[in-house]
């Protein structure tokens, strides 16, 4: 099993920003990969951006020139900053954790609301 905490979330102003952070513990398990989604209110779950225990980043389209994910390996901890944020960026942030076992181990959730 793998257990996975998040925190950072909050009010802020149209413009503002924000760090997410995320930290991942297994024991007898590696983390392969972790990610940050997003599920805005009504909507489906999304993919903002990911990073590989290498360092290898994805965004979505949608925050490439705005959110910033990296990894502190000391901690196994990994942050998402997130500049100039937008009403439309309101949604609940989670994070996940790729085991080396194939599974997807889930955060809570941390909702982040942005207003205009």
């Amino acid at each position: 099993q793998v257990q996975v905490v998040e925190s950072g979330g909050g009010l802020v102003q149209a413009g503002g920003s924000l760090r997410l952070s995320c930290a991942a513990s297994g024991k007898g398990k590696s983390i392969m990969a972790m990610g940050w989604y997003r599920q805005p209110p009504g909507k489906q779950r999304e993919l903002v951006a990911h990073i590989t225990s290498g360092g290898r980043t994805d965004y979505a389209d949608s925050v490439k020139e705005r959110f910033t994910i990296s990894k502190d390996n000391a901690k196994s901890t990994v942050h998402l900053q997130v500049n100039n944020l937008q009403p439309e960026d309101t949604a609940v942030y989670y994070c996940a954790a790729e085991g080396d076992d194939g599974m997807l181990y889930w955060a809570k959730g941390t909702l982040v609301t942005v207003s205009s």
